[in-house]
């Protein structure tokens, strides 16, 4: 209540601040969410058990964690016999200021569970959203990237981010245009103005190679998902571009060749419906991160960098 409440004391906002332009968070309000987000993770890790942080986690994020506990909890009905406690350390928020609803901010944090054992050459980046008064706070988005990766943000005197507009014309690519634009080029190659990446050039490369294998054809098709809890979020960077936040659904259909039966993993069979008899259909949500250059798209050299991407099976089907 004391957000509310402290809204009320200027005449200029309404009660909730949904047509006042203000801070989606105090540091003490962000801080807490992450510290909620990570007791519900931990507990949730710890049995295999969604229920746990379903409140805690929406979005791509939502969707990666939530079918990753329901397989587990299928394949280790006692818990996660290996589990280890998450620690998020020497955290930086970055908070927007903005009006209306959802109100978003961005928790720039180091891990334990990293494979560097916690050290700062790697980030866990965080995005959590309060849809509305009465709502809590939930975690959408989550990259992992190197400080590098990370860009410097544009702020105001009081150190507040700078939230993009989902249609921004000032970016190479509206935020609301990027998961669109992205599913179209893992399909065809284009549009071309994705630098050439591990998220991006190299994954086509990868499927061309495992489209057809002796036995198995392999059909990848890519679409967008960039409305409700999936829509993109951004901020603006030093130098007028944008740091997005955005999500695609991708389809693996497997089809073996007579005789041949198709392997399907543990994971895999606790998502699925169906059975296998000549094919596998799997499906993924992608959470991802990109660097957006500023301009109209059309000015040579532009290029969207996609610098992190979190895959994750959200259900599968044999037939």
């Amino acid at each position: 209540m004391t957000a509310v409440l402290s809204l009320t004391a200027s005449a200029c906002v309404t009660v909730h601040g949904e047509r006042a332009v203000v801070p989606s968070a105090t540091n003490d309000e962000a801080a807490q969410a992450l510290a909620a987000f990570t007791e519900a993770y931990n507990k949730a890790d710890k049995a295999y058990d969604p229920a746990l942080d379903a409140a805690h986690v929406t979005g791509p994020l939502g969707a990666i964690n939530q079918a990753g506990l329901k397989a587990r909890q299928v394949n280790f009905p006692n818990g996660n016999p290996n589990h280890t406690p998450l620690e998020l350390t020497d955290t930086k928020f970055l908070i927007p200021k903005k009006a209306g609803w959802p109100r978003w901010f961005v928790a720039d944090t180091d891990s334990n569970l990293d494979e560097d054992g916690g050290a700062k050459d790697s980030r866990w980046v965080l995005v959590f959203v309060r849809t509305g008064p009465d709502a809590g706070w939930e975690a959408a988005y989550l990259t992992i990237l190197s400080p590098q990766q990370i860009p410097a943000f544009r702020t105001d005197k009081d150190g507040h981010a700078e939230p993009v507009a989902p249609d921004s014309t000032a970016l190479a690519v509206a935020p609301r245009n990027l998961s669109e634009e992205y599913a179209s080029y893992l399909k065809e190659g284009k549009p071309d103005h994705f630098k050439a990446g591990p998220h991006t050039s190299a994954w086509r490369e990868a499927r061309a190679k495992t489209a057809n294998v002796p036995g198995t054809s392999t059909q990848y098709i890519d679409q967008p998902l960039d409305s409700g809890d999936f829509a993109p979020l951004g901020l603006v960077t030093q130098d007028g571009g944008g740091f997005v936040f955005f999500s695609a659904r991708n389809f693996e259909r497997q089809t073996a060749a007579k005789g041949v039966r198709l392997k399907v993993v543990p994971d895999v069979k606790a998502l699925m419906t169906g059975e296998v008899k000549s094919s596998l259909t799997k499906e993924r949500v992608s959470n991802l991160v990109a660097v957006v250059p500023p301009g109209n798209g059309r000015e040579p050299g532009q290029v969207v960098d996609v610098r992190g991407r979190l895959t994750g099976l959200t259900s599968a089907k044999g037939s």
